[in-house]
Parts: C-alpha cells; sequence; structure tokens
C-alpha cells in the first residue's frame, strides 16, 4: 500500500426503489446533503473510462484481482467547468484516488487519439496517462452516465451515494452532448448505494442503513455498461 495515498473503505450494494425510500428518508433526518448538490439534492456524473489495448482493467475486474487501477475522465452536470483526470486505485478492502485537472481543450485532443499535451514532467499523473497511452494503447472505451443523491457524516467521514439511472454511451466524443440519450445499462427498479468511510461507521448510520439485510455487490459501474454493450452486440471486448 502506498502509504502517501488517503485509502478508504467502499462497499456497495443493490437496493430497489423501495429500500432506497425508506433509507433515504432515515438519512435527511440523520445527515447532511452533499453541499456540491442541487436544490433537488442531486447532481449529474458522466464519466469517460479508458482501457488498454488488452482490456486490462475490464479482465482484472472480472478475474477477481484485487489490487488493479482504472482510468477515467469525469465531469459534472454535463459542464466542462470542472473536468478531472482521475486514477481509482484499489487494494485489497480499500480504495484511493488520485486526479488532476483538465482544461477543455486537453479534453478534447484526448477524445479523438492525441494525447502530447499530456506529456507534462512535473505532473507525475499525466506523465503516466501519457506513457499509458503511448506504450499501453490506453484509450477511451465508454462513456458512463448516472444522477447522484449524496449524504455526507462527520462522524467517521462517512460518504454514502445513491447513484441512479445508470447508462452507457459508446462514443467517446460525446462526453460533453447535453443531448447524448445513453441506454440504460441496469434494471430500471434498482438503485446502487456506496458507503465510503475512513476507520468506521458510525452505530446510528448503520442502523439506519440496515446492511446486512442488503444486496452486497461488486461489479464496478464501468464493467456493468462495458457489458451491457457487448451483451447488445455493440463492442467486441
Amino acid at each position: 500500500m502506498n502509504s502517501t495515498l488517503k485509502y478508504r473503505h467502499e462497499l456497495k450494494f443493490f437496493v430497489n426503489q423501495h429500500q432506497y425510500q425508506i433509507i433515504s428518508t432515515r438519512l435527511r433526518n440523520l445527515v447532511s446533503r452533499d453541499e456540491h448538490a442541487s436544490s433537488s439534492g442531486e447532481y449529474h456524473i458522466r464519466s469517460l473510462y479508458f482501457d488498454d489495448i488488452n482490456n486490462k482493467a475490464l479482465h482484472e475486474k472480472l478475474g477477481g484481482i484485487r489490487d488493479r487501477v482504472k482510468y477515467r475522465i469525469r465531469i459534472y452536470n454535463i459542464e466542462d467547468t470542472t473536468i478531472h483526470f482521475e486514477k481509482k486505485i484499489k487494494f485489497r478492502d480499500y480504495i484511493a484516488k488520485v486526479k488532476e485537472p483538465l482544461t477543455r481543450e486537453m479534453t478534447d485532443e484526448i477524445m479523438v487519439g492525441r494525447f502530447e499535451g499530456l506529456n507534462i514532467p512535473d505532473k507525475p499523473l499525466l506523465m503516466e496517462l501519457y506513457h499509458e497511452m503511448k506504450h499501453n494503447l490506453l484509450r477511451p472505451k465508454v462513456i458512463v452516465d448516472y444522477v447522484r443523491e449524496p449524504y455526507v457524516c462527520h462522524h467517521g467521514n462517512v460518504r454514502i451515494t445513491f447513484d441512479k439511472e445508470l447508462r452507457s454511451g459508446r462514443h467517446s466524443t460525446e462526453l460533453f452532448n447535453k443531448n447524448l440519450d445513453p441506454v440504460r445499462a441496469i434494471d430500471e427498479n434498482l438503485i446502487i448505494m456506496e458507503v465510503k468511510y475512513d476507520e468506521y461507521i458510525p452505530e446510528y448510520i448503520k442502523a439506519a442503513l440496515q446492511l446486512e439485510g442488503l444486496n452486497r455487490q461488486s461489479a464496478s459501474k464501468y464493467v456493468m455498461c462495458r457489458k451491457f454493450l457487448k451483451y447488445n452486440s455493440w463492442e467486441d471486448y
């Protein structure tokens, strides 16, 4: 484990609409809304995930490899005011994230396969991405699109999110397309609940979530969207 990174626990669950209504109602009376959420309590996330010529990230996840990384560009509310290239690191039961801001111009270049702009020696993550794209042919694979309802609890630094309407889009150049019509990649009755925390979850949060009775799942949104495209004959692994 890299001691310079901040690792956190991450638990994922599928919840149905009924479970979501019960848990979210409880949380509203116990914890705060995320400050970045709109008046509706939500915001929109769209990520462009990358993989190399061998689809390493996909196959490692499907093969149950515990220690692995994923690369993605992430935007919010389909705007170009905040763009990050992120590296998500999985180590045993912990996760960490490293990110670097991108300009819209840099992002547009990357989406069409021009990555020389990442060759910035004093930006380690961008240099890593540059070498991955140059030597391992790291390239955009799928757009992952959803609406997030986030809650935060300062005790234990717990973050609980409900990710709704998971959708998949294939064409990387449409990352900023507000008229993009991605296709649903999950049953419309299911919502992904994620619980992230540092050292512990307070007992009153555990009681509200009732995690023991939920359907724990391990499939990443990236894998779900890639598999959805394959099963619908749009893509070959």
